[in-house]
């Protein structure tokens, strides 16, 4: 930066405020040319753009603006000149994309919002006339909707400009494409709003939600979610837990839930339906805020299984059982009580040797969901197993002997990891589950059938031996994740499981030594842990899931757009990734694979727990990979709030170091990484385990300290009244942890250096500090001796009379001897040394000597 050139910026600046806009383009373009300087080059461009808006010349301040963004993508003004004349030139939607990004880093900016209302509306407009164009016009016109419905701003212009009407149209359309960005935009306006969901129709949506194209179906079950979470926050204390609140909704969505393929009455469904309904179900029920609320929606089930059972006609029974099938897949609760209304049991049994096919599937899958709990699985293999058994071993349906097996393998698993709990005799999991890899590979089965192959596999891997040859069957592994990424939605939560228990990621909880001792004593029963699900043999699965290609899998996993694809979910491939990057030698693969760019949704679409286990995978990852080649790009600054989630007290410690490592090595990359760590306020919490008692967690935090201290905001705190910091980086250089004092001198070297008025405030925080100074130089440590020769360098350059302390203290004959040398090693340490000599003899505190100092001229 040279001279010339600000002033030629400032003359600019001055021209532009006076209104003669010529002249500071003049101005601009001058400086331009002699600035050298890359950051004030940025400035020229964006003022500059400035000018070219005013003088209407839209292409020159696109570029310049697009010029400034090119040194910082940060800077908020460049992106809102290029917005508007990216609106000027036409360019409407990449204009609302610049408005957008605007609006997000200043929410309460009015010149931002309403651009983006303006933008809005001309979209709206453009989209209009594109509807009656060709039909790739048409699509592109939709996808336009998408992304401006994304916005509030967008959102209410497209409401208010009659939006629905045309949206209604392309749901009409029977073009898919056309369809799904309606539906996606349809996400938009209804999120949050209860007075939009009204106009759009449930039973236009219902027909939708029937359509034999999985993902349009699958979008539908989606919009109707989230048209019920609106209506569900929207409505009025009054009002809640009435049955009109729900009511018409409910029975609709049970009517779908309800319907039996084979049985003519009911509308069309593809093999998704029956999970995204029972995921719609769950959701309604959990997003219900009270008892009566939950009663209201027990009773309203009931009612209508009740009515449906009480019929004679053998289709409406059947209608009943599938509905309390669909219910225990989703709301449990509420399906287990679906199921002890009288005869539902007994006629489940009894159609499960129907002669006819359609009605003895139906009672299957009844059974194999009805035995989801201990209480309900010990009934089964009470009453079920042996029919189950004859199934699986005589029926000539490969359909129900799928499902035959599935129920055996889910009875079988019912004692879960314990090891002394088992249902079935020594070795039957293990023929169970060679059955099912079987199925798994074999191609020629029908897809539904293959997936149910892998339900089993979910149960029955619990069993350690069961995870072991599973590991070792390469084409299972391999079959088993195409399923993954294909369009059978319905899978995802099965495949997750299974490699939830092959890696052992779920949570156990190790009873304390003590209390095993009282249970064997009382003869109570105490769980054991399976010999192979020891993390020896955990981290030798894990490296040939790795090897299979388990990373791309669970990739195209997180990728899916759908229902199916439930926070419990994403809670299992988060756990699974966890588990993936436990090895530091296997962080590289996982994100090569595109597994730590997997992890950003996860952190925010999950259950909590979930998003912890991301959070935590990401932290791993960020603390031994270089985070920009990890996450590229602004993904990098995703990562930043995660990473500071982790620093709450329902974390455990090692969460909390973690994290801390993590944004140590963010805060050591860039002052804007910095910046974004301090707005996630996150300084106060990472001071807060400065005091940690944990040796490991203290010294961490004070490492992350010494990197944001960089941050002038940061360096400003040590300047406050009535502070300890300051005291306690003094107190930490003199602590018997070297990792610990390694921090805490770093961050007073550099503190020291930066701010020569915190040094005057030195003495002021311990009696000791000349003693824990003199020890940092004397100290075994090179680094340690640098950094504490530095502390002492800055104080004498800021104030004499600390000069003239440290001179009449040991100090001086300790840099006498750190002064001479010449191992090259040591040559920072005796060139700053050499300034601390030379800076007492300018004080006159010190005498020249031929080979060195003299001692005092006191």
């Amino acid at each position: 930066m040279t001279a010339e050139s600000t002033f030629t910026l400032e003359e600019g600046n001055n021209h532009f405020k006076a209104g003669d806009v010529q002249q500071a383009l003049s101005c601009y373009t001058k400086a331009l040319k002699i600035s050298d300087c890359q950051s004030e080059s940025a400035v020229l461009y964006r003022n500059r753009a400035a000018c070219y808006l005013k003088l209407e010349d839209h292409t020159k301040a696109e570029a310049d603006a697009t010029k400034a963004l090119d040194v910082d993508q940060g800077d908020v003004k460049a992106r809102f000149r290029r917005a508007q004349a990216l609106q000027k030139l036409g360019r409407l939607d990449q204009a609302f994309t610049d408005a957008q990004k605007c609006a997000q880093l200043e929410p309460k900016n009015k010149a931002f919002q309403d651009l983006l209302r303006q933008l809005g509306a001309q979209i709206q407009q453009k989209v209009g006339y594109e509807c009656s164009a060709a039909v790739s016009d048409r699509q592109k016109a939709a996808q336009n909707l998408v992304v401006l419905s994304r916005e509030d701003a967008g959102a209410e212009q497209i409401f208010r400009n009659d939006g629905v009407k045309l949206l209604q149209n392309l749901l009409d359309s029977q073009q898919e494409d056309l369809i799904l960005s309606a539906l996606r935009t349809l996400v938009g306006l209804c999120t949050g709003h209860q007075s939009r969901v009204s106009d759009v129709g449930m039973d236009r949506l219902c027909g939708v939600m029937a359509s034999a194209a999985s993902t349009v179906s699958l979008s539908a079950c989606h919009l109707i979610q989230v048209m019920f979470e609106a209506l569900t926050e929207g409505m009025k204390k009054e009002i809640r837990g009435k049955d009109e609140a729900i009511l018409p909704g409910l029975k609709k969505i049970l009517e779908v839930a309800g319907t039996v393929p084979e049985v003519k009455g009911g509308p069309p469904l593809t093999d998704n339906t029956p999970m995204s309904c029972s995921v719609l179900l769950n959701k309604l029920y959990d997003d219900l805020k009270s008892d009566k609320e939950r009663e209201n929606f027990n009773k309203l089930c009931e009612e209508y299984v009740q009515y449906h059972f009480g019929c004679s006609d053998m289709e409406s029974k059947l209608r009943a059982i599938q509905t309390v099938s669909v219910l225990l897949q989703g709301p449990s609760d509420v399906g287990n009580r679906t199921l002890e209304l009288s005869g539902i049991m007994d006629a489940v049994i009894s159609l499960c040797a129907s002669e006819n096919i359609s009605h003895q599937q139906v009672a299957v899958e009844a059974l194999i969901h009805a035995a989801g709990k201990a209480k309900r699985a010990s009934f089964i293999t009470a009453n079920g197993v042996a029919l189950l058994k004859e199934l699986y071993k005589k029926s000539e349906n490969d359909r129900i002997r799928v499902r035959a097996l599935v129920g055996l393998c889910k009875l079988g698993s019912a004692g879960g990891t314990d090891f002394s709990m088992k249902q079935f005799a020594e070795g039957s999991t293990l023929k169970l589950a060679k059955q099912c890899r079987k199925w798994l590979c074999n191609e020629a089965l029908p897809p539904a059938s293959r997936r149910w192959a892998i339900e089993g596999l979910a149960y029955l891997t619990l069993d350690a031996d069961v995870k072991e040859d599973l590991v070792e069957d390469k084409k299972a592994l391999q079959a088993m994740f195409e399923l993954a990424k294909s369009e059978d939605k319905t899978v995802l939560y099965a495949v997750g499981s299974t490699l939830v228990n092959c890696t052992n990621s779920y949570d156990v909880e190790k009873p304390d030594p003590q209390m095993v001792e009282l249970a064997k004593y009382a003869k109570q029963h105490v769980p054991e842990e399976h010999p192979k699900d020891a993390q020896s043999f955990v981290g030798k699965r894990v490296v040939k899931l790795l090897e299979a290609g388990v990373v791309s899998a669970l990739v195209c996993m997180v990728k899916q757009e759908s229902p199916v694809l439930t926070e419990a979910c994403r809670e299992c491939i988060a756990r699974v990734i966890l588990a993936l990057v436990e090895r530091q030698e296997d962080r590289g693969l996982v994100v090569a694979q595109g597994g730590g760019k997997a992890l950003l949704p996860l952190v925010s679409e999950s259950t909590d727990q979930g998003k912890i286990k991301a959070a935590q995978a990401l932290a791993k990852i960020t603390i031994t990979s270089n985070p920009e080649i990890a996450f590229p790009g602004e993904r990098v600054y995703e990562v930043v709030r995660p990473l500071v989630s982790l620093l709450a007290l329902d974390c455990t410690m090692l969460q909390n170091f973690e994290a801390l490592m993590a944004l140590t090595n963010l805060a050591g990359i860039s002052e804007r990484l910095r910046q974004k760590i301090i707005k996630e306020k996150a300084v106060p919490k990472i001071e807060g385990y400065m005091f940690e008692e944990h040796d490991m967690v203290r010294a961490a935090a004070t490492e992350c300290m010494c990197n944001l201290a960089l941050s002038s905001e940061v360096q400003k705190c040590y300047l406050a009244p009535d502070s300890d910091r300051l005291k306690l980086l003094v107190l930490y250089s003199g602590e018997d942890d070297e990792r610990l004092r390694k921090a805490a001198s770093g961050t007073l070297a550099m503190l020291t250096g930066e701010m020569p008025e915190l040094c005057t405030r030195i003495p002021d925080t311990t009696s000791h500090w000349l003693e824990i100074f003199q020890a940092l130089l004397l100290s075994e440590s090179q680094d340690l001796r640098h950094r504490g020769v530095v502390i002492v360098m800055n104080l004498m350059q800021a104030d004499k009379s600390l000069a003239e302390k440290l001179m009449e203290s040991e100090a001086l004959e300790i840099l006498s001897v750190l002064a001479k040398g010449d191992d090259p090693k040591q040559a920072s340490i005796q060139k700053a040394a050499q300034r601390c000599l030379d800076l007492a003899l300018e004080y006159g505190l010190i005498q020249s000597n031929e080979g060195g100092v003299n001692g005092k001229t006191m």
